[in-house]
């Protein structure tokens, strides 16, 4: 299997790597991609150092069977194509194909199958998207979910390394250069641009995923994103009204029998999911359910996840590994 990264030198790219080599993905020759001012550099994978070539409109032309992209979606809406040209299958973690017809969104424990109609690309969603529809799927499929109410509390992770040294800067007072204000003992209820309707792209960006993914394009989702202060992790308050009447431990056993959730939730004992403990790792942490009582039916979820594993490197590699399969 010949597999490649583009965008390798990126904070995703560099966790596909360590993914890839967790999960024994087969690799009989891997190729590294970036832009010309990351060219030469060297990366480990496995115990050899592999040099990351500029990428071109030739670097394709040699039958990768799989290409890994997280170069931004400029990067992607130019040489996915080319790629998928050759042959090549592209997982792609920018936002550049999620909404196009006929490209598949696809987070593997929701909706495996869509897979299969792939047409040399596949999109991987976005990271605050792919953690609520992990939690979300198993009490949609049991009781009908009517309404989703969204509140992020995202890591600055979720923003790639410039985001990271914007934390890491402004708690020693420097000014912020990737967001718009400080982000150090603050919090920011915008990620990514203003709409006209008064909405960020990154919650529009959650309300029609979650729909492509569930196949319920006429789910009602609204969504508030905040930027908060915390490395790595995104935490999630998820307000779900279902269709059916449930009982609260009958929830907690299907989520915990879900796969990628692990269910912490025993408030007495102060245990319930925190990004500190998500941190590094591939699961969906789901705790604090509870009943909402202002509507009928209605659920409130506390959702953690690693934005960079779970959230974008994960997710793809476990896409390439459905395509394995097939």
């Amino acid at each position: 299997m010949k597999i490649a990264v583009v965008g390798a030198t990126g904070m995703v790219g560099r966790n596909f790597l360590k993914v890839l080599s967790e999960r024994n993905f087969p690799i009989d020759e891997l190729y590294l991609f970036a832009s010309k001012r990351s060219a030469g550099q060297e990366l480990e994978f496995n115990g050899k150092n592999f040099r990351v070539e500029e990428l071109d409109e030739h670097s394709f032309d040699r039958g990768i069977d799989i290409a890994l992209f997280s170069a931004g979606g400029g990067i992607s809406l130019k040489y996915a194509p080319i790629a998928a040209a050759s042959g090549c299958v592209v997982v792609d973690n920018s936002s550049a194909w999620r909404m196009k017809e006929g490209v598949p969104l696809v987070v593997p424990e929701v909706n495996p199958e869509d897979v299969k109609w792939h047409k040399g690309i596949i999109a991987n969603p976005n990271c605050s998207t792919i953690q609520a529809v992990v939690a979300l799927w198993p009490p949609h499929r049991a009781y009908g979910i009517k309404r989703i109410v969204y509140s992020t509390y995202q890591a600055v992770a979720g923003a790639g390394m410039g985001g990271v040294r914007d934390l890491e800067e402004g708690l020693k007072g420097g000014a912020p250069k990737k967001f718009p204000h400080p982000i150090a003992g603050n919090c920011l209820p915008q990620i990514d641009v203003f709409l006209e309707d008064g909405y960020t792209k990154e919650e529009e960006k959650m309300i029609n995923e979650t729909r492509k993914i569930m196949h319920a394009p006429e789910l009602r989702v609204t969504a508030t994103c905040v930027r908060v202060p915390v490395f790595f992790g995104h935490s999630e308050s998820i307000n779900a009204e279902f269709e059916k009447p449930f009982e609260l431990d009958e929830l907690r056993a299907l989520l915990q029998n879900s796969p990628g959730i692990v269910v912490r939730d025993d408030p007495s004992a102060g245990v319930y999911p925190m990004a500190i403990d998500a941190a590094g790792t591939n699961d969906v942490y789901v705790g604090r359910v509870r009943r909402d009582n202002s509507v009928e039916n209605g659920v409130n979820l506390w959702v953690v996840s690693d934005s960079v594993r779970k959230g974008a490197a994960y997710n793809a590699v476990q896409i390439a590994e459905l395509l394995l399969r097939r």
